[in-house]
């Protein structure tokens, strides 16, 4: 770093210890942290999924050292798919057949998306059908191309490519295509073969599973997980059925995404930032079986797909592998199967639409770039824009850096403490009061904050907050301390707890706990 960014700084400004110090971390002692430069740097930060969001704030925590991982600056916004992109051309013509041009303009409207239930089953079922005999094509002629490469004779041909005809569409199709980083644990299937082998070879329900994606070229585990791939689907109780196809392109996952009837993801919790290869084939009328990590802890809600809750009371990562690979197991006998099979006097499960039909219209509204932007902009962008606006009013910016500077300096010194005696138990109607005392170093009662959380205690030990109340300053004591008291009638039924706190406060700033500064009584 001083080598290759001395000459940026002219003699007279920033220090190149200033600089270090912007990118320093505790997980990193005396590197360089581009994302503790990046959080230092900005003033709006995010996920990229609810979980993801909570995950980032446990873990830049260090960025406001005060704050509650809960409540600093880092917020969330789920990512989307572009639906014009990643919907299948058969759909487009079915949507504007059944719905007119309307549709393109309503991709962000829950309500609308409900007349999906209103599509004919076999219209629906037929949609399906074709797309996977498209990928049923498509496979074949690749893993002819990558036999006939290989050496293969006509014989080892014909058993590898037997169920991959594009007629063959009754059968379940399972897909796992993505990047081959070994958090997605793509052989966690495999934990039990004997028992997968069992459940793909049912001659009365037949099952095919896909495999495709890349490890990174300096990713060595994860080039050894494609590696175990392909050596499972050449024993002979896999032939055939565990299918690896090759050169993972952009094409060969629009055809993944839309062909198959479940689409599989299983990545060790919490390492799923969000995903989105889920979220392409959900629209397509993909089915979705996964850990609830990233986006899906998000959609799913027990009617859309099927779910694995993580394991993470199993504090050993081989022994949670097992344990989530056996509910992965049972799932698949138990549910996802059966319910595939359940086929009625149409040739089709009834059952199975009308699940494909809920992932669709559940997730084709809430999962979509369109959305997502809206979010970023509304929640984001504008905001920033706005407040960037705001500091270059007059000397705002200069004033509030000022401000800055000066709590910084004196916030090692401030202490509070209670110094009214607490109430055990309250009547109805009864008033009660709250006064605490800080010893605020030259920093005036307006640059802080002094407030009550007030709330519940969950089964769990977690304190829920239900209200917040400021405290209001009432003058000195004789210590020189500032008082700060609240008069207030309880509104919560019940035990209450309750917890007090101070924390700077400047109305320029962009997050009112951007300072990382906060002391509890």
């Amino acid at each position: 770093m001083g080598r290759h960014f001395q000459g940026f700084f002219p003699e007279g400004k920033v220090a190149m210890e200033q600089l270090f110090a912007l990118g320093s971390s505790p997980a990193a002692q005396g590197g360089f942290n581009m994302a503790a430069l990046a959080l230092r740097g900005s003033r709006h930060h995010n996920g990229v999924s609810r979980v993801h969001g909570g995950v980032a704030s446990e873990m830049e925590g260090y960025i406001w050292p005060q704050i509650p991982p809960r409540e600093n600056p880092i917020t969330y916004v789920t990512n989307g798919v572009h639906v014009n992109t990643f919907l299948a051309r058969e759909w487009f013509g079915l949507f504007d057949m059944r719905f007119g041009q309307e549709w393109r303009n309503q991709l962000c409207n829950p309500d609308y998306w409900r007349r999906i239930d209103d599509i004919p089953d076999y219209s629906y079922w037929s949609v399906r059908q074709s797309l996977k005999a498209s990928l049923l094509d498509e496979a074949l002629k690749q893993v002819k191309r990558q036999l006939k490469r290989k050496g293969a004779g006509p014989v080892q041909l014909e058993r590898q490519t037997r169920y991959l005809h594009p007629t063959n569409t009754e059968t379940l199709l399972i897909g796992f295509a993505r990047r081959f980083a070994t958090y997605k644990r793509a052989t966690l299937i495999f934990q039990e073969p004997e028992r997968l082998a069992r459940l793909l070879n049912d001659p009365e329900r037949p099952v095919l599973i896909f495999f495709a994606g890349k490890a990174h070229p300096a990713d060595l585990p994860g080039q050894q997980l494609l590696r175990t791939i392909y050596e499972y689907s050449q024993r002979p109780e896999f032939e055939g059925k565990v299918i690896l196809l090759e050169d993972y392109n952009l094409a060969l996952a629009r055809k993944l995404h839309t062909g198959v009837d479940v689409w599989l993801n299983n990545p060790n919790y919490p390492q799923e930032a969000c995903g989105t290869s889920g979220m392409k084939a959900a629209i397509n009328g993909v089915i979705n079986l996964s850990v609830l990590d990233g986006w899906w802890a998000e959609a799913y809600d027990g009617e859309n797909g099927w779910a694995i809750v993580p394991h993470t009371h199993i504090p050993d990562q081989e022994e949670r592998d097992r344990s989530e690979a056996q509910v992965l197991l049972d799932i698949l006998e138990h549910e996802v199967i059966p319910l595939y099979y359940a086929r009625d006097g149409h040739g089709h499960s009834e059952g199975w639409i009308k699940k494909s039909k809920v992932s669709m219209r559940t997730i084709l509204p809430r999962f979509n770039a369109r959305r997502m932007f809206l979010d970023y902009a509304e929640g984001l962008y504008l905001p920033a824009a706005r407040h960037g606006e705001k500091l270059l009013e007059g000397h705002r910016a200069r004033l509030l850096a000022e401000w800055k500077r000066k709590v910084a300096q004196t916030w090692p010194k401030v202490t509070v403490r209670r110094v009214d005696e607490p109430v055990e138990e309250v009547e109805s109607g009864e008033t009660v009061s709250m006064v605490i005392a800080a010893q605020l170093h030259g920093l005036a009662p307006d640059d802080v904050v002094a407030e009550v959380l007030m709330g519940w205690q969950s089964e769990e030990g977690d304190f829920e907050v239900r209200e917040k109340r400021p405290l209001r300053p009432v003058g000195e004591n004789a210590q020189g301390e500032t008082l700060f008291r609240l008069d207030f009638t309880p509104t919560l039924p019940g035990l209450q707890c309750y917890k007090l706190r101070i924390y700077p406060h400047h109305p320029l700033l962009a997050h009112p706990f951007e300072m990382g500064f906060m002391l509890w009584v």
